[in-house]
């Protein structure tokens, strides 16, 4: 996917992976009872300057799953797909 956004400074643009519909004992899980999927893809990184111009460097890379932080970020839609746009230190881990 070429995105048509570049995330600022430190921020990563991310997609969240939807997770399983049914709980582990088979209940089929409503939209309305499902948290947002805490998992996600890397899908852009930031311009890797900070607010005073000084270069910096990204731990996460396009394509990494990562965990992000339940409430972080600003969501946003790109030619129908629901991005989010988050600091990296949102970011929990890397999932390998």
């Amino acid at each position: 996917m070429a995105t048509k956004i570049t995330p600022l400074g430190k921020r990563v643009l991310v997609q969240r992976t939807e997770e399983e519909e049914k709980s582990t004992g088979g209940i089929i899980i409503p939209d309305t009872a499902k948290e947002k999927p805490q998992q996600a893809e890397i899908k852009a990184l930031g311009i890797g300057k900070d607010d005073e111009g000084n270069d910096v460097s990204f731990t996460v890379k396009v394509g990494d799953k990562v965990l992000i932080s339940k409430y972080g970020g600003t969501d946003v839609k790109v030619d129908g797909e629901d991005l989010l746009i988050i600091n990296e230190s949102d970011i929990l881990g890397i999932v390998s």
